[in-house]
């Protein structure tokens, strides 16, 4: 019952919810792409001829972002366990990124292009354990800074989603050792109840 009443206080929060009605009003696929939109246009994240990488991309929001903002000009290949729509302008892949064969599939795809940029907005499926669901969150953003380790152009950049939680400070300090820079950012489109928040990784040090 408590879990019913919970999923309905949801749905009608997610209705109501502004970023929602003007996700469909633009045509962005989710709410999500508002955060990027607001981190992007403040950190100045793209500029033309880039190669992107979107993890956790499903379904489409923050690939919807990167076109819009590359144009021709660049090329944005995208990542999720879950199905995704086709999106024009993106190559998308379908598999677990923690798969060796999936990320290998990634790197062939990539071809000769360098990655100039890393977006991942990879989140578990939430079971409601504060304890497990943050260490499955956690897992999934040291996978992305790992790629972004090995795959990054040096003085490439990297956005992270990250749980608050007692992971956090050290996954920080990781961080700010591959980046000349770290900057914490909670956009207006993440809601204030939330945890979430993303780290950005500037200028990936060689």
């Amino acid at each position: 019952m408590k879990s019913a009443k919970t999923s309905k206080a949801w749905m009608t929060e997610h209705v109501n919810d502004f970023f929602v009605k003007q996700a469909k009003k633009e045509g962005y696929r989710s709410r999500a792409a508002f955060k990027l939109k607001e981190i992007a246009e403040r950190d100045q994240l793209f500029r033309p001829g880039m190669t992107i990488v979107d993890l956790g991309a499903a379904p489409g929001g923050w690939s919807q972002v990167a076109v819009e903002k590359l144009g021709e000009h660049g090329r944005v290949f995208a990542l999720d366990l879950l199905e995704m729509s086709p999106l024009s302008g993106v190559t998308f892949i379908q598999g677990d990124f923690s798969e060796e064969a999936v990320l290998n599939k990634l790197k062939n795809s990539l071809g000769k292009y360098p990655i100039d940029l890393i977006i991942s907005d990879m989140s578990p499926n939430i079971a409601g354990i504060g304890v497990s669901d943050h260490a499955r969150s956690t897992y999934l953003a040291e996978l992305a800074l790992m790629f972004s380790r090995e795959q990054l152009n040096p003085g490439g950049n990297f956005l992270v989603k990250f749980f608050q939680g007692g992971n956090f400070d050290q996954y920080l300090k990781d961080m700010r050792v591959s980046f000349k820079k770290v900057i914490i950012r909670k956009p207006k489109a993440s809601r204030d109840r939330s945890s979430e928040l993303y780290l950005l990784g500037l200028g990936k040090i060689c």
